[in-house]
């Protein structure tokens, strides 16, 4: 298991009121997290995850009734516990800085945020690949994660509408929009940036992304 999974299990089983994992469920769920970040939800199977963390496939259902709970008992807590304030402690920096202009701003958020995807890529892996799927977790995600983003970026937005450099609509759709470019292009880099003789350039694909979002917002 990577270093990094094992950073945000061990950070997990010490956070929160819940009662700390036991040793087997620890064992299942980082099992889980390393096979779901491989395969995805639908490709993994209980009795692999049984396999890989030396248990009975019974034993899973012990402690959890379905897939689909084991799933939600990784991702919810972590984004609840961990990931929001994990994500935001140095997002918030970013955040909170002034900038001059909106493209200046866009830069520091895709610098600091695509260091925090490498370093986790194997985590967030799941939550990239199931958020859509569930319901659940995408309200967990909106609640701690964009509604968070959403207060922070919405006054530089407001002060770049009244300097006349960002077209008058609201808030949430210019995030929204600047959101979907970023992740677009963090998806892309994700897939074919590293891979061996990928023509990828990816200071050319970031500032033509930037370049993309002004435009489009521009007044």
């Amino acid at each position: 298991m990577s270093e990094p999974i094992e950073e945000w299990l061990d950070e997990l089983n010490k956070l929160g009121e819940e009662k700390s994992m036991t040793d087997k469920q620890l064992k299942i769920v980082k099992a889980a997290s390393e096979i779901f970040a491989e395969k995805g939800f639908a490709g993994s199977s209980t009795s692999e995850i049984a396999q890989r963390a030396g248990v009975a496939e019974g034993t899973i259902f012990r402690h959890y009734k379905t897939k689909k709970e084991l799933l939600v008992s990784i991702v919810a807590p972590v984004m609840a516990k961990l990931v929001a304030p994990f994500v935001m402690r140095e997002f918030y920096k970013v955040l909170d800085s002034k900038y001059d202009s909106y493209d200046q701003m866009l830069r520091a958020i895709l610098e600091n945020r695509l260091a925090f995807l490498e370093k986790h890529l194997n985590v967030l892996k799941i939550f990239i690949q199931e958020i859509p799927f569930h319901p659940e977790l995408q309200e967990q995600f909106e609640k701690l994660i964009l509604a968070k983003v959403f207060e922070k970026v919405t006054p530089n937005i407001l002060r770049f509408q009244e300097e006349g450099t960002l077209v008058n609509w609201s808030p949430y759709t210019i995030i929204r929009l600047t959101v979907s470019s970023l992740i677009g292009y963090a998806a892309i880099r994700m897939i074919y940036g590293k891979r061996e003789g990928s023509s990828w350039n990816d200071e050319q694909e970031r500032e033509a992304t930037i370049a993309f979002i002004m435009k489009g917002l521009a007044p």
